[in-house]
């Protein structure tokens, strides 16, 4: 489980954050980092139990400032992606641990040229399915509604009279879920994680079979 400790690290690295205070802090960001992939290896054997995941990853604690107008040294949160196995699954999971901020996010963050181009013309085909899913009460319950950057018209070669053009014009297709502190600290809360993260599987299947085949349905792998 997240502790107590490891929110207070994570506090005091935000209003600490230079390199001095992190090195005589080092043995405190040693056991929240282990902590923390305590978390993501109980989430890792969960997913497991009821989808393809391959690998995840502890991004880390280090931010890279070369090209950045802010310096600080460190994020004052962690990060875990988890991977589904590629080409026939599609989407992925995240988990995010920031005292007063902690989220997880799910879905496609930042798709490639291609397969935007195929989920704008899936939708364009026919829309009914995706807002099937999406219009569900138990799965608005847990994922809210889609989220994502988007143009301000219409991408090029689609109409912006479209009825589907909401989704088309998106550039990114991902939901979030958010938890207070107190809901991190909870030991259940790898067991709650997973529980939503099993809730977007209906958009993962829709989505990998829309990318894994073309316009005709045939199977692209």
């Amino acid at each position: 489980m997240i502790s107590v400790e490891t929110l207070d690290f994570l506090k005091d690295l935000k209003a600490n954050n230079n390199r001095d205070w992190f090195n005589d802090n080092k043995k405190r960001f040693q056991a929240a980092q282990a902590e923390v992939k305590k978390v993501a290896d109980m989430l890792y054997d969960l997913l497991k139990t009821h989808d393809a995941v391959d690998d995840f990853k502890i991004f880390r604690i280090y931010r890279d400032v070369r090209f950045s107008a802010n310096k600080q040294p460190y994020k004052t949160h962690f990060g875990i992606s988890f991977h589904r196995q590629k080409p026939e699954y599609r989407g992925g999971y995240y988990l995010h641990i920031e005292p007063g901020g902690s989220f997880l996010a799910t879905g496609f963050w930042n798709p490639e040229k291609g397969d935007l181009k195929r989920i704008r013309k899936e939708f364009e085909t026919d829309a009914s399915e995706m807002r099937e899913i999406m219009n569900s009460k138990a799965f608005q319950a847990i994922w809210g509604h889609i989220q994502g950057d988007e143009v301000k018209s219409a991408p090029k070669g689609f109409s912006k009279e479209h009825p589907a053009i909401d989704l088309i014009r998106k550039k990114q297709y991902f939901f979030t879920r958010n938890f207070t502190d107190k809901q991190v600290l909870d030991p259940k809360f790898p067991e709650e994680a997973d529980k939503s993260f099993r809730a977007i599987r209906p958009y993962f299947n829709y989505m990998s079979d829309v990318l894994t085949t073309d316009l005709n349905g045939v199977s692209l792998l």
